[in-house]
């Protein structure tokens, strides 16, 4: 196998220990192609992933690199940084502090280097936010996580299919605080999040949808003001700054149009659901997650700690193996995207 040298880092988080994030994260890294398009360092627990190689009968080496710079970055050979934060007897599939407290320190620590550039994203495995909490770290998840630690108030969460891929306007909020957030200046910059990922990842002119929020798009103005009065404009501004954006379309046809007709390349959608459904329905096991607008690039798998499943090898890694193909690609669009 040729090796390229400048294949960028990737700083793997292992996730929560008590869930899947350990077996997956070694069943994606069996697979060659990996180290042909990146250098993948796990930031995590060296006995565990020891034994998550045992549980999923892997015959790769777990090998401690004492820092970024030690780690061989070959096939066969997964690197960890090892904090050794796990106690050995830690049960799979139970909610467990200290699992919680040792998955945010792996944020914690890959966000650091991540800024200080040493690696070129990071790619996360899941954690548990019940865990997450009794360690005492009350995040609603990842995303707000890798947001406040780096100081970042404008991200986005960017959801990708193999068919389908979502950007959204709001997350975790409720419905009627939803509304409230959807204003024309945020709807702008998510848009402008939108072209400018899809540009990284090599398209010259992203198609992009904007979704409407009520029903029909608010009927012009009969269902809700949003549509006309904060959706509409953003999308005239974008469309004035050379960016292809359509909107806003009516939410009941949009993914139809852009999956089947393929009129677009990503949808902005206005709320969690509006965006969350399409996507696992499509590919609920090779979904990944993007947050855009980080100083730094991540993605991360589109599923949970699966704690019904975890210790048992059956796991499914695609969505793992997706966000680390992902990851590369975005690294190297930063990269070429320099040399311009």
């Amino acid at each position: 196998m040729t090796i390229n040298d400048q294949r960028p880092l990737l700083a793997i988080t292992m996730g929560d220990a008590a869930g899947c994030g350990p077996e997956i994260i070694v069943k994606a890294l069996a697979d060659d192609s990996v180290y042909q398009i990146s250098r993948p360092l796990v930031f995590g627990d060296y006995q565990r992933l020891q034994q998550a190689a045992g549980i999923v009968n892997s015959k790769l080496t777990i090998r401690k690199a004492g820092d970024i710079a030690a780690g061989v970055y070959r096939p066969g050979v997964i690197d960890v940084l090892d904090f050794a934060n796990i106690p050995a007897g830690l049960p799979f599939g139970q909610v467990d502090a200290r699992a919680g407290d040792a998955a945010f320190r792996y944020v914690e620590a890959a966000v650091q280097a991540a800024l200080r550039n040493e690696v070129a994203a990071i790619v996360t495995a899941p954690l548990n936010k019940e865990a997450l909490h009794k360690g005492g770290h009350h995040f609603p998840g990842h995303t707000e996580i890798l947001a406040q630690l780096s100081n970042t108030a404008d991200y986005a969460m960017m959801l990708a299919g193999d068919a389908l891929r979502v950007i959204h306007v709001t997350t975790h909020v409720s419905m009627r605080q939803a509304a409230e957030l959807i204003t024309k200046e945020r709807v702008l910059r998510i848009i402008k999040l939108a072209d400018r990922t899809l540009r990284l990842l090599g398209l010259e002119q992203p198609r992009i949808a904007v979704a409407g929020f009520n029903a029909h798009a608010g009927e012009n103005g009969l269902f809700g003001r949003e549509d006309i009065d904060e959706i509409a404009p953003a999308v005239e501004a974008a469309c004035r700054e050379g960016i292809a954006a359509t909107g806003p379309v009516p939410p009941d046809t949009v993914f139809f149009r852009a999956v089947s007709r393929k009129e677009f390349d990503i949808v902005v959608v206005m709320y969690h659901d509006q965006g969350h459904i399409p996507i696992k329905l499509l590919g609920f096991d090779n979904g990944i997650n993007v947050t855009v607008g980080l100083p730094f690039l991540r993605t991360s798998v589109d599923h949970g700690t699966a704690f019904d499943i975890a210790g048992t090898g059956v796991a499914d890694s695609s969505s793992m193996y997706a966000a680390i193909e992902f990851a590369a690609r975005l690294a190297n669009g930063v990269r070429n995207s320099d040399k311009r």
